[in-house]
């Protein structure tokens, strides 16, 4: 409940591959004896996947997925209580997506084919993505409606269903014109049941640009751009928070403008570069120039 249906998929399976575990561990018969199931079994399964070499960020999802499944049993009574929610998932190493510098980004930006329909989307996705930071499924979930080209701002439905505002600034908002003007309508023509299409982004066949189909087109602009280094979605989204606190953001206003609900989850997300805390203790600190400059 709650969650996105790619959330729930991943869900359903890692109960399963709990099931498939108790299976091998007290036999088929108690496969989904989940009323058997304790603490200690829940312990084991987490080191059974440690010793299996899953990365911690897998056990930590497969943790989760049970602590969510067990939370809906004991609401319907086949169980007394959470036993999962006793359970601690290791610690996830902080590996952080990389940031493009500005001039990388400008290359990827300016590395679509605005001669055709879907060159046209293609850099209006890109725009949209550095320009507000929005996730790769809250740019997928957009609606036509939920676009203010006059006040450069759009909505989108972020994590747990919670709405918030994104902005941009004029290169986005020329680059959303032109594709609607001249790219979508395109594209729509490939949907028989277009006119009733309401998502901004369309595929080629007219329908709503799936999200494997925005990490393909960034992996493709990013090797056209021969900027050294692989590039997401969400490496936009980092770069996004990055260069705003470059160029002096405050932590809140990044904190809002990403839709984190606690600080704690921007601090980790966006780091600040070396340049700009260089450029910070020269500034602040009272004896840096003056040694600096005598060699001292």
């Amino acid at each position: 409940r709650g969650c996105s249906a790619r959330t729930g998929e991943s869900y359903s399976r890692a109960v399963q591959q709990f099931a498939d575990y108790l299976a091998g561990t007290w036999g088929e018969a108690q496969a989904f004896a989940w009323e058997r199931v304790d603490y200690a079994t829940v312990r084991r399964y987490l080191a059974h996947l440690s010793r299996a070499k899953y990365a911690p960020t897998t056990v930590a999802a497969r943790l989760a997925a049970l602590k969510a499944f067990f939370r809906y049993l004991a609401r319907e009574g086949v169980v007394q209580l959470n036993v999962a929610s006793l359970a601690r998932a290791p610690k996830k190493p902080r590996r952080l997506p990389s940031v493009l510098d500005r001039g990388e980004v400008e290359s990827i930006l300016q590395a679509p084919d605005c001669s055709t329909p879907a060159g046209l989307r293609d850099r209006a996705v890109l725009e949209l993505l550095y320009a507000s930071g929005a996730r790769v499924a809250e740019i997928c979930g957009l609606s036509l409606p939920d676009v203010d080209l006059e006040r450069q701002t759009a909505r989108v439905l972020g994590k747990r269903n919670k709405e918030r505002t994104i902005l941009f600034g004029e290169p986005c908002e020329l680059a959303l014109r032109t594709y609607l003007e001249n790219g979508r309508p395109l594209l729509l023509a490939g949907n028989p049941a277009g006119s009733r299409e309401p998502a901004l982004f369309l595929s080629r066949s007219g329908r709503r640009l799936a999200t494997g189909a925005v990490r393909g087109l960034v992996r493709k602009y990013v090797l056209a751009a021969e900027t050294g280094q692989p590039a997401t979605p969400h490496s936009f989204r980092h770069t996004f928070a990055t260069h705003l606190l470059d160029n002096g953001a405050d932590l809140r206003s990044v904190q809002a403008l990403l839709g984190h609900s606690s600080l704690s989850s921007t601090q980790v997300y966006t780091h600040v570069s070396l340049k700009h805390l260089r450029e910070s203790y020269m500034k602040a600190h009272p004896l840096s120039a003056e040694r600096g400059s005598d060699g001292a």
